[in-house]
């Protein structure tokens, strides 16, 4: 557990084994002369023991390690040790980073850049000297967004971030590139979603580093997957990190990986931390997803609404096709129909039927029908029809036309039923 400055002050109040308490007492009130000195009985020491006696105290008086809160000023590499000075705005200290640590930092700071040190005191008792031993070191969050503001500024007038240049998603993408952390939890809800919504999709894993100074070889990784990407199938790109402090997530802040992002062969979604963390990477990505699962879902359909929508699709299709059925089934009808009225035998029976009732006309309009009735037909000497009394005369020879033959006749006698005529034929005056 961390000690509080208090505590650390009482600490070195209290005496030890060599009696450095006693040396606290304030100067002028030590009596001067040596006899009541002696018999004060102080604590002598020599310059070796004192500062053996001030590295016991800090030894067991004070954490063994702590996080501390600085900006580094004038760094500089000394035999392969990373020297530096640690300020805040009332004090400084010493740092140091050994050769040993010094490649396993994530994090190589410059002048000014706030950081978050995890490190432990040295005191070299020879000279007393006091400094602090750096074990880790990661940028604070002020320095991680300056940086993003700073890159941000500095892209935007380039058109990185217009939405007129982001790329549309493939809406049913035949293989995903996934460039994540090598295990992590955030791979494994990433794989599940993808097998539960649309296990069709092929995933290519691609391992990165997601945190510390890798941005190199993340963009590495994303110009090799952008290279074969044609050949891999690779249809979409997504760059994915779990969650975890804005300081862990600096990494995704470098113009150089904004800039990869932007000239890769295919469109690039960003899952990175949480809704609220926002990343240059996310800014220039073609897609900006709240989460890493959500990248995925945002680029694979939901199986079971796709299933829903299938089964809707073949309801209307089998109703659909069973209408026109139905109007194809009544239109051959209606052909057989007319076929069937325009079969040559059906055409002969009309016509013979139509003859038929045309001879039956004729038949019984004929004069031989009305003959038959029991008429005739008179004609004159010259074979002119007779059609009235007032054509005829007394004496005239007329031939009847009977409906079974033929007689002859004189006309003895007129009777005219109009008065207008005679009987001698002649019409009256």
């Amino acid at each position: 557990m961390h000690q509080t400055a208090a505590d650390n002050r009482r600490n070195c109040s209290l005496s030890s084994q060599q009696g450095v308490a006693a040396a606290a007492v304030p100067p002028a009130i030590l009596p001067l002369n040596s006899s009541e000195l002696s018999r004060q009985q102080l604590p002598r020491y020599d310059v070796s023991s004192l500062n053996s006696a001030v590295a016991n105290l800090l030894e067991r008086g004070f954490a063994p390690r702590f996080l501390l809160e600085a900006t580094v000023s004038r760094p500089q590499l000394k035999k392969g040790h990373l020297w530096m000075t640690l300020v805040d705005e009332q004090a400084s200290i010493s740092a140091v980073v050994w050769a040993s640590q010094l490649q396993r930092l994530s994090v190589q700071p410059a002048d000014g850049d706030g950081v978050v040190v995890v490190g432990k005191l040295n005191f070299w008792a020879s000279r007393a000297n006091l400094c602090v031993q750096i074990l880790d070191l990661r940028p604070s969050l002020s320095s991680v967004l300056r940086r993003f503001e700073q890159v941000r500024e500095k892209l935007a007038p380039e058109g990185l971030f217009d939405v007129e240049r982001k790329r549309p998603l493939p809406a049913t993408p035949a293989r995903i590139a996934l460039l994540t952390s090598v295990p992590s939890s955030a791979l494994a809800d990433m794989l599940r979603t993808a097998r539960e919504r649309w296990p069709a999709t092929g995933i290519l894993l691609v391992p990165i580093p997601v945190q510390g100074n890798a941005e190199t070889q993340i963009c590495r990784a994303l110009m090799r997957v952008s290279a074969r990407a044609l050949d891999l199938g690779v249809e979409v790109i997504v760059l994915a990190r779990g969650g975890g402090s804005r300081e862990d997530l600096a990494v995704f802040d470098g113009e150089e990986l904004a800039r990869t992002i932007r000239s890769t062969a295919v469109p690039v979604v960003c899952g990175i931390g949480h809704e609220d963390d926002t990343t240059v990477a996310d800014l220039v990505a073609d897609y900006r997803a709240a989460t890493p699962t959500a990248a995925l879902v945002a680029l694979l359909p939901d199986r079971e609404q796709v299933l829903a929508g299938l089964g809707l699709q073949r309801r209307h299709l089998s109703q659909s096709v069973r209408l026109r059925l139905q109007a194809a089934r009544q239109s051959i009808g209606g052909v057989l129909e007319r076929l069937e009225r325009l079969h040559p035998r059906i055409l002969l029976r009309d016509r013979q039927r139509d003859l038929g009732q045309a001879q039956r006309l004729l038949r019984a309009l004929s004069p031989q029908h009305v003959l038959e009735r029991g008429f005739c037909v008179m004609r004159d000497c010259e074979g002119g029809l007779v059609r009235s009394v007032a054509a005829m005369n007394l004496g005239q020879q007329l031939k009847l036309s009977l409906a079974d033959g033929e007689a002859e006749t004189t006309v003895q006698r007129l009777h005219p039923t109009s008065p207008a005529y005679s009987e001698g034929g002649s019409p009256l005056p």
